[in-house]
């Protein structure tokens, strides 16, 4: 299948994240079972499959968050559980995350929040800081927003707030958890447009998680499937929408009848 990489012990790199054979158990229980796949660089890959399959699982992976148990998870060329923690920590600042529900720190406005990883890991000045984070806000809509704390705004305003702090170091990677989790169908749709939007403007390596079918067809240039903790499917989305895999048409198209049961 397209995009899924071999496992026969190649390991040459042709991806900015290449994941080889990882398994991972939580209490003796497989989770991710053998999983190989390489994301296409400079394009939107979403990433698909059934609840509880380990969607979450692979990106904690891919970020540095989870070791597993075997395999390897190479990102920019490297081996990250080979390295030293301190080298782990400097590839993770080329990384921007979207967790579900924005994780934003709740004892500060957006303006802080977003402002938060420049004060942290660069050098820049308070004027500079002020000129990138007023961007980025304008840039998704908030800037007439900077003083409210994240519990005074709706839930799809702490994803915006969200996405602007995971873009905020200018990343080479960015990762979304479900950020189409918890949101009606407008402002999933609203979402998704920006999200296409920013990618159109900025580039990057971008990885969404989901499992709305709907937000996958809009915003993929690749689709990946995950079932059973194999990647069963990559590709061009057109190549998803178009397969005649069982499993991928069955869920794809929202159908009872098929591989995948209530198990």
């Amino acid at each position: 299948m397209s995009g899924v990489l071999p496992t026969n012990g190649q390991r040459d790199r042709r991806h900015t994240i290449e994941l080889f054979d990882l398994y991972k158990s939580f209490n003796g229980t497989p989770v991710l079972n053998g999983l190989s796949a390489g994301f296409a660089d400079d394009a939107i890959t979403t990433v698909l499959g059934p609840s509880g399959t380990g969607k979450s699982v692979l990106l904690k992976h891919v970020v540095g968050l989870l070791e597993p148990d075997e395999g390897e998870v190479r990102v920019f060329g490297q081996d990250i559980w080979k390295l030293k923690k301190d080298a782990r920590y400097e590839i993770r600042k080329r990384f921007g995350v979207l967790f579900q529900d924005g994780a934003l720190f709740g004892s500060m406005n957006l303006y802080d929040n977003v402002a938060f990883p420049l004060r942290k890991h660069t050098e820049k000045s308070e004027a500079e800081i002020r000129e990138i984070v007023m961007d980025l806000l304008r840039e998704v809509g908030l800037e007439q927003a900077t003083d409210k704390e994240p519990n005074e705004i709706s839930g799809g305003m702490r994803k915006r707030a969200g996405f602007a702090r995971a873009l905020v170091l200018q990343p080479d990677v960015v990762m979304f958890d479900e950020p189409d989790s918890g949101l009606d169908p407008v402002r999933t749709k609203l979402l998704c447009r920006l999200i296409r939007k920013v990618h159109e403007q900025h580039g990057g390596t971008y990885v969404v998680i989901t499992h709305d079918i709907a937000s996958a067809h809009f915003l993929s240039d690749y689709i990946g499937m995950l079932w059973k903790g194999k990647m069963v499917h990559y590709g061009p989305a057109a190549t998803a929408f178009d397969s005649e895999d069982p499993f991928v048409r069955q869920f794809l198209a929202g159908e009872p009848d098929g591989p995948l049961g209530m198990e």
